[in-house]
């Protein structure tokens, strides 16, 4: 990942209202669409100018051929509130996250986990994050759909790992059920994703308990039952399980690691 300051001059008077909607709503756009990293963005002013570090998966994420239809408007609109089109100073790479994956991937997978902030799909070759903004949009332009169930994964995730309440057991049905809300939403979308990119791309199902190691070595695929789908390795020293009718992968039970 890098860090890039964005600059936003003002070529004649305006308010502070004004350019805090129409920066914030670039930003949105650009979050939305994974060309930036991270929910909440420090918008600095000083001597007329607009300034703000933002995360990049990329050197060259914010390049307009990458912009969705969200992007470009929001950089029009942005004449409105009396700004120029935004000047960039990349900063360097961040030495505290991952690389983006740049091969073409033989398989995929959508993965996340509350301390990740890059991409959710990742590659199965390397596990590294692949920017969402070099996949066909998901829908209506964009990857709203995908950083909405990354959002959401991510928070059951935190509530689970904090076990501090009995919101702990309701977010681990969401991760680990494969009849759950939040499996339903992120399975379609991994399967628009492989339509899309005509790579196979797998769900990744959090396991967590069970009765025995034995049995869950021995466990079947929850969804169509399979028991075939154990690897004699964990695949990414992650992933025991590869259900390739169903295009999930998960985990032997962190209760047995």
């Amino acid at each position: 990942m890098y860090v890039s300051e964005i600059s936003f001059e003002c070529f004649a008077d305006t308010t502070i209202s004004e350019a805090e909607h129409a920066i914030n709503y670039l930003l949105e756009a650009w979050r939305q669409n994974g060309q930036v990293l991270g929910r909440e963005f420090a918008v600095a002013l000083k001597d007329g100018v607009f300034k703000v570090r933002l995360l990049l998966p990329e050197e060259n994420s914010l390049a307009n051929r990458f912009n969705s239809p969200w992007a470009k408007q929001a950089l029009d609109e942005l004449k409105h509130a009396k700004l120029l089109h935004p000047r960039e100073k990349l900063i360097g790479l961040d030495i505290n996250s991952e690389t983006s994956n740049s091969e073409m991937s033989s398989w995929q997978l959508l993965y996340t986990s509350y301390v990740h902030m890059c991409s959710p799909l990742r590659s199965g070759d390397t596990l590294q994050p692949i920017p969402l903004y070099r996949v066909p949009a998901t829908f209506n332009g964009d990857h709203k759909q995908v950083i909405r169930w990354q959002t959401e994964w991510q928070a059951c995730d935190e509530i689970q790992m904090a076990s501090a309440s009995a919101a702990e057991f309701a977010a681990v049905n969401e991760l680990a059920n494969h009849q759950s809300d939040l499996f339903r939403r992120g399975w379609d979308l991994r399967g628009r994703i492989e339509y899309l990119t005509k790579i196979p791309t797998y769900y990744y199902l959090y396991r967590i308990g069970g009765s025995s190691k034995q049995a869950e070595m021995d466990r079947c695929c929850p969804r169509c039952g399979n028991p075939d789908w154990r690897q004699p390795e964990p695949l990414l020293d992650l992933f025991l399980f590869q259900c390739h009718n169903c295009r999930i992968v998960s985990n032997l039970s962190w209760d047995f690691q």
